[in-house]
Parts: structure tokens; sequence; C-alpha cells
């Protein structure tokens, strides 16, 4: 494990929640006031790294304009300090791909609220100009009532429109490869429909526990989204109901203009289908007790 100081300008670190390629999640006390924030530190490894700094100054820049119940907020980006951070919101540390890796069930008792507000966070998103771009079950932190926060904007971009989006050259390539558009593996012009691509790809995951596509390598796996078909989630989960599959593939087209158009589209019909065709039971043990926080909203 990687050591800081204690503190980080005004911020007591008090406990590490996670440790990512080139960055710190420390949930710290400021001080003075005693409330609690949650800071993305630059790793002390990276904290030279020019492109991993404009990496967080992106996430601030737009995660920062957002106002959203179901959206991180984010407060204040430094970078006098021994360490460059960003000052975020403290919530539920459970992120979806952890709660996956304890079993599809251990979530699917409330993932029709789940879905909904997840949806939600991203349409907010589009309905100001922005595309994810990295939408993955890890980038959504849910409570132990279900509630949603989407999270990290490190390589969110502006929506190109008029010229631009006709001339715009080749995008830089980027996202993870278990969940990227055919578009954007191609390096083409992305607007909401990559996002809709993308969750499309973790509802398959919520319903099943599995990625739609894997691959021997990346190569392999990227190709399968460009020219493999599209799975149905029936096929390894027979209480999803085929209004909610037929959804799922839909947003999964590999043409932009087959998809469903908006998640505003998405949520519409998500609100006339169920996921399931019986409830899920309530698992006895809650996967949220293993965690410091108890999945309680701070």
């Amino acid at each position: 494990m990687t050591k800081v100081r204690d503190f980080l300008g005004p911020y007591r670190l008090t406990r590490l929640i996670r440790i990512g390629s080139s960055c710190q999640v420390w949930e710290a006390i400021e001080e003075g006031s005693s409330k609690r924030f949650a800071l993305k530190v630059l790793r002390p490894d990276h904290k030279d790294d020019k492109e991993e700094l404009s990496f967080l100054k992106n996430e601030f820049e737009i995660g920062s304009k957002l106002t959203h119940p179901n959206i991180i907020k984010i407060f204040k980006f430094q970078t006098d300090t021994e360490l460059p951070y960003i000052v975020l919101e403290l919530f539920s540390e459970l992120n979806i791909k952890q709660a996956l890796r304890q079993g599809p069930e251990s979530i699917a008792y409330m993932l029709e609220k789940i879905i909904e507000q997840s949806m939600e966070a991203v349409y907010f998103l589009h309905t100001k100009g922005y595309v994810h771009c990295d939408l993955k079950p890890d980038n959504f932190l849910v409570s132990r009532d279900g509630d949603v926060k989407m999270i990290d904007f490190t390589i969110a971009r502006k929506m190109k429109t008029g010229l631009a989006k006709l001339f715009g050259g080749k995008a830089k390539i980027q996202g993870t490869r278990s969940y990227m558009s055919p578009e954007q593996i191609l390096g083409k012009n992305l607007d909401q429909r990559s996002d809709v691509y993308s969750f499309g790809c973790v509802m398959f995951e919520m319903v099943t526990g599995k990625p739609p596509f894997t691959g021997d390598n990346p190569n392999d796996l990227l190709n399968k989204h460009l020219t493999a078909s599209i799975p149905s989630p029936v096929v390894a989960n027979e209480n999803v109901t085929s209004e909610f599959a037929t959804m799922v593939r839909s947003m999964m087209a590999k043409k932009p203009e087959d998809r469903i158009e908006s998640m505003w589209d998405a949520l519409k019909m998500l609100r006339g289908v169920k996921v399931f065709k019986k409830p899920p039971r309530i698992p006895e043990k809650s996967i949220f007790d293993a965690f410091p926080t108890g999945g309680k909203v701070q």
C-alpha cells in the first residue's frame, strides 16, 4: 500500500477506500468543519504525469457542473499540495461491479430501482451535452437502499455538433474494452448513443453477472463488439423477461442508428417492462454488511 501523509491541505485522511492504477480514494475529514468527504488523489508515482493530471482536471471540470441526485458531487480540484486531488461527496463506496462479484442475486431484488436511477444520471449528463465514454458497473455506486450515484468523468467529453461533428477527425480511442461501443472502438465521433450501447452492456451484466462479450485477448474482445451476434441475457438467466432482453439487445445494436435513440427513450421503455418474471428474493445476508459503512449514505 502506498503511504501518503495524514493530511492533504485541510483534509485529514482517515481511511483508504480504494486504490486504482493512477489514483487512490480516501475518506477524509475537513479540519475545522469535521465534515466528511471522499478525496480522489493522484498516487505519488503519478503526481508529475501530465496526462493523469489532465484526466483529474477533466473530471473536475465536467463533474462540478453536474447537479443531480444520482451523480456524485465534485467540489474542489487542488494542485497546490504535495499530491493533486479532487474533493467529492462521500457516498456508499460499494460499486455495482463489487456487488456482482458476489452474484447478480445480491442486488437483483432492487435492480429495477438501480437501473432507473442509473439511467436518470446518464440522461442528465447527456442533456448537458456530454458523453460519459466509460459506463461500466464500476462507475455506479449503490447504497443499501438501492440509491445510485454515477462517478468518474475522467474521459467524458463534449458531444460535437455542426461542422465539428462532420470534420472533427478521428477521436482518441479510450474506454473499457468490455463496454465500448463499436464507434468508440473505431475512433469515430461519439454521441449519446455510444453511452446507450455501453449501458446496454452494463444491464446485461447486472442480470447475468458477466459482461456480454469476453475474448481470448484484448483484440478478440474488441472484435466481438464489432462483429459478434448480440447475446440475449435470457440464455444466462431464465428469470429475465423477454421484453427486458429485447430492450437490452436493442441498446446494443452494432449501428448507432439501429439503437434506442436516447437514454430518455430507454427510460420510458424501462418503465413499461418488468426485468424479472418472478420477483427475486432478498438475500438472507446482505453484501453491504461486509463494508465499513454498511452501505449507508454518508
